[in-house]
């Protein structure tokens, strides 16, 4: 599940955010409620989330929606498990401005791979994101046991890293994914073959919310 919409720090003026701790609009929660209502039909062995409190806020709506389960001492055990590598792109020097002042060719240069034009200051390129990704979608799966079902409320990029890997695509090609504001994708992960099926992406229930504004990320 991605997180609402947000409250883009440019206000008027659109610019990049990425990892920055940015809150969500008053739209982009109820998105999250919505979306978290939705995923109350399926019982979750796992909630994750990224740290991010845009994340956490959805992950808290997943969770207080799914039937508590009690410790061997009879106390609610049920908790959010928080990854750091699932937190949003870097975009480094590059929060803070606009489309235009980035420039339309490093752009698509960034979204073509070419690690020559990674943003200074901590800056990550997409194949150093998936890296990172991965290895955290793993340990997730890791403690996920057989037939059952976790949630992750993450990112625009962190989803698209993941759901490009189930649809083989390369990395260079993660950046054409539309992944909508407080969407569901679902993946099944074969644990005897590896196999990857994606059973639907981007899904948005339909509950009467406006459109989100989802520009610059």
């Amino acid at each position: 599940m991605r997180h609402g919409e947000v409250i883009n720090p440019g206000g008027d003026r659109p610019v990049y955010y990425g990892a920055m701790d940015v809150s969500l609009s008053p739209l982009g929660e109820l998105e999250a409620i919505e979306a978290a209502s939705y995923l109350s039909r399926y019982h979750l062995q796992h909630v994750a989330s990224s740290p991010l409190k845009r994340a956490i806020f959805g992950a808290r709506q997943v969770l207080a929606r799914q039937p508590l389960s009690k410790d061997e001492n009879n106390n609610d055990s049920n908790d959010i498990n928080i990854y750091d590598c699932f937190k949003e792109l870097d975009r480094g020097a590059w929060c803070g401005l606009t489309k235009d002042e980035i420039g339309a060719d490093n752009l698509a240069r960034f979204d073509a791979c070419d690690e020559s034009v990674t943003p200074r200051d901590g800056g990550e390129s997409y194949p150093t994101l998936k890296d990172r990704v991965l290895k955290a979608r793993d340990e997730l799966l890791k403690i996920t046991d057989v037939g059952c079902t976790s949630a992750l409320v993450s990112h625009l990029q962190v989803t698209r890293v993941i759901l490009s890997e189930a649809l083989g695509m390369s990395v260079d090609e993660l950046a054409g994914l539309g992944i909508a504001t407080a969407s569901i994708t679902c993946i099944d992960y074969c644990s005897n073959t590896g196999k990857e099926i994606v059973r639907f992406q981007s899904f948005k229930p339909e509950c009467g919310l406006e459109e989100s504004k989802d520009g610059a990320n």
